[in-house]
């Protein structure tokens, strides 16, 4: 029996890239996977699928992160789905957005930024928490942006992801007596959907070969950290923020 088993986690933002490879590597440690996503449905139905040809249990739920009620149906739908305890909670929900200098940014760009990545964060996990049991986890999403600024027109991503390791180090303190840790993870340059959208090739490359490893990370490797923060095998870590960027950034 895995050590998941018998575990229900609610993945935001799941269907795809990062998202996909964190539902699959739970599921095939034998938790229940609620597989959230925005807009995608074809995605999260791939994802699930992979799930289910494997013998795992999982659901894909449509929900916008950013808006109270749609998280709270978002939550409920998992309990229906199996049972009523959430067990893992995983906030990979977020994005850049578009690129962006302050003189381009508008309040409106802003609040779509900090929304999408932070008050997701906080959303979700308000609305989960009370079904989680004690020795739960969360694991939250943050970025190396949140370290050094982030690349050119990312400011108001790195400002976003910066509260979102700040609310970790909160909840890490503030969750300890019912033994939920809250840890976060802060990746560097990932081969995902992210990069190709919003990062050009040369400066991919150039970031690559700078990178001690010589090379992108992959999603998969990702979801080995989740995965790790996850379960007992990290039973003492709390309120940390794992840099996963092949040695590109030092803490």
């Amino acid at each position: 029996m895995n050590e998941l088993s018998q575990k229900v986690a609610l993945v935001t933002g799941g269907a795809r890239d990062i998202g996909r490879a964190v539902s699959l590597k739970l599921a095939a440690e034998s938790a229940s996977v609620l597989v959230n996503y925005f807009d995608n449905a074809n995605d999260a139905s791939e994802t699930v699928r992979m799930i289910m040809d494997v013998g795992g249990k999982a659901v894909a739920v449509q929900a916008d992160a950013t808006k109270a009620g749609e998280v709270h149906k978002l939550v409920m739908k998992c309990r229906e789905a199996f049972g009523q305890e959430i067990h893992i909670l995983v906030n990979v929900a977020g994005g850049l957005m578009g690129r962006k200098k302050m003189d381009e940014m508008d309040e409106g760009f802003w609040d779509s930024v900090m929304n999408v990545n932070l008050k997701s964060t906080f959303l979700v996990t308000k609305a989960v928490l009370p079904y989680m049991p004690d020795g739960a986890t969360i694991v939250n999403f943050s970025s190396q942006a949140a370290r050094d600024g982030g690349g050119f027109g990312a400011i108001a991503y790195a400002t976003a992801k910066g509260g979102v390791l700040t609310f970790t180090r909160g909840l890490a303190k503030e969750l300890g007596p019912r033994k939920i840790r809250v840890n976060c993870i802060s990746p560097g340059m990932i081969n995902t959907t992210f990069h190709n959208t919003f990062t050009k090739p040369e400066v991919r490359q150039k970031v690559a070969a700078m990178t001690p490893l010589g090379r992108e990370g992959e999603a998969a490797e990702v979801a080995e950290l989740v995965l790790f923060l996850a379960s007992g095998r990290s039973a003492f870590i709390n309120g940390e923020s794992v840099e996963i960027n092949g040695g590109t950034y030092f803490v």
